[in-house]
């Protein structure tokens, strides 16, 4: 059985209504019309109607109509000399627009289709390094802000869902979407996962994060696979899958409203520290240069955790010792700057050699 699946990118800045190009392209066909045989009746002594001799409005219309299509019976023909002329300089020019008009909409969609296209080749051309999300509901919505609040573009995020209001919604944000059934290997390379760095697994049952796993790691040995499950029995099974790291959804979700029941301060900091964008954030940087050498309770950041060659290290840890260059910090800090809490990742200068001091030579020395 084949899988149907298609890549749906976000809309262009500039969108056109059809309906209003639509009714645009009509309004101009019709004042074409109507010029024309204005022109035709004003010169209508000009003009012979083989039928009776006269060209009334009716006749003008019709000669229009007929003509401006290219029909051109030839019952009613330009017989002076300024009928003529105004046949050469306004009703052919009338006639050519005319028929611009008629067949725009086809043309229109011809290049609509063939722009869509050429947009889509080109993604798939700048496809590398990116982070593909599969499940784009709660979860999978939530993840995404997160990533976006941290630096992340959109133009690095592909969303997989098989829901068509998923991949509406997803476009909405200005991220590319495939619809299709994630367990299938066709869907995930349209997705990109081969070439993706990093893989996020959402969907709303575990057999099928624990067959999208699989079939992810299968497809790209190196990228980072991150899943959601909602039963810890399955944890197992999704780390045997492929999975480098497994978050359970209803014990994380149990634990936090024990802790709130116990204590509904405690309840309401976890809570902080889960929302982006607003109160406390838990961040990872790199540490800076003027923090080097000293302790992690003397940053200025509450420091929990260093990350050293790859080993991830409590505050507490005796291993930390003092911080050195290269150690990347997991702190709580206030998701907005302050002049009291300034970002360090972000306004740290580089470090700069200061000129030498005459006084710190020693003696003798050149």
């Amino acid at each position: 059985m084949q899988t149907k699946s298609s890549v749906h990118l976000p809309a262009p800045a500039e969108v056109v209504d059809p309906l209003r190009l639509l009714t645009k392209r009509v309004i101009i066909a019709v004042g074409v019309l109507v010029l024309t045989a204005l022109l035709v009746y004003l010169d209508r002594e000009g003009y012979t109607d083989n039928s009776d001799g006269s060209v009334d409005l009716l006749d003008a219309f019709y000669y229009t109509t007929v003509s401006l299509s290219t029909t051109g019976y030839g019952d009613i023909t330009p017989t002076s000399d300024s009928a003529r002329l105004v046949n050469i300089v306004l009703i052919t020019p009338l006639r050519v627009l005319f028929l611009i008009v008629l067949i725009g909409t086809t043309l229109e969609t011809l290049t609509t289709r063939s722009r869509e296209q050429v947009r889509l080749n080109r993604w798939r051309k700048k496809l590398r390094d990116h982070t593909v999300v599969i499940g784009y509901g709660v979860k999978g919505r939530s993840a995404v802000a997160t990533m976006l609040a941290n630096g992340m573009s959109t133009d690095t995020l592909v969303v997989v869902d098989p829901d068509p209001a998923a991949i509406a919604e997803a476009n909405e944000q200005g991220l590319v979407a495939v619809m299709g059934d994630a367990t299938r290997t066709e869907v995930l390379r349209r997705a990109g996962v081969p070439a993706a760095s990093r893989i996020v697994i959402t969907t709303a049952r575990d057999d099928a994060s624990v067959l999208a796993t699989l079939t992810c790691r299968q497809l790209n040995q190196t990228a980072n696979i991150v899943v959601s499950v909602r039963e810890a029995d399955n944890l197992a099974l999704v780390r045997q899958g492929g999975a480098n790291e497994v978050v359970t959804s209803s014990d994380a979700v149990g634990r936090i409203l024990g802790l709130a029941t116990v204590s509904p301060a405690l309840g309401h900091v976890l809570e902080d520290l889960t929302t982006s964008g607003v109160g406390l954030e838990v961040a990872e940087r790199l540490v800076s240069p003027r923090e080097e050498g000293k302790q992690p309770r003397q940053v200025a950041d509450l420091v929990v955790a260093v990350v050293r060659d790859g080993d991830e290290l409590p505050f507490h840890s005796p291993a930390i010792g003092h911080l050195v260059r290269g150690d990347r910090l997991i702190v709580i800090r206030p998701s907005e700057e302050y002049p009291w809490a300034r970002r360090e990742d972000v306004h740290e200068p580089p470090p700069v050699d200061e000129p030498e001091d005459p006084a710190d030579r020693p003696p003798g020395g050149v």
